[in-house]
């Protein structure tokens, strides 16, 4: 089953309450995703660590054959 763009900001925004989020479903079939998280927790974390962060607040929607989330381009930063 195929994950709506508001469950993935949903999920996200309960592990960053004050990140300004933006999902945007990059092949209008609702398994391709881009998702830009900009949220100060971020700052002095690699790109790794910032990442591995927000993939853990999907809570394992992207595990496996079998998760809902099947693509997600990812970009993670730090307010300017």
């Amino acid at each position: 089953m195929a994950m709506q763009a508001n469950e993935i900001e949903d999920l996200i925004r309960a592990g960053f309450p004050d990140a300004k989020i933006t999902i945007t479903d990059l092949a209008g079939d609702g398994n391709h995703y881009a998702a830009e998280v900009v949220d100060e927790s971020f700052r002095n974390q690699n790109r790794v660590q910032q990442q591995r962060a927000v993939y853990a607040a999907l809570k394992g929607k992207m595990d496996g054959a079998n998760g809902e989330l099947h693509a997600l381009a990812l970009t993670t930063k730090a307010p300017e």
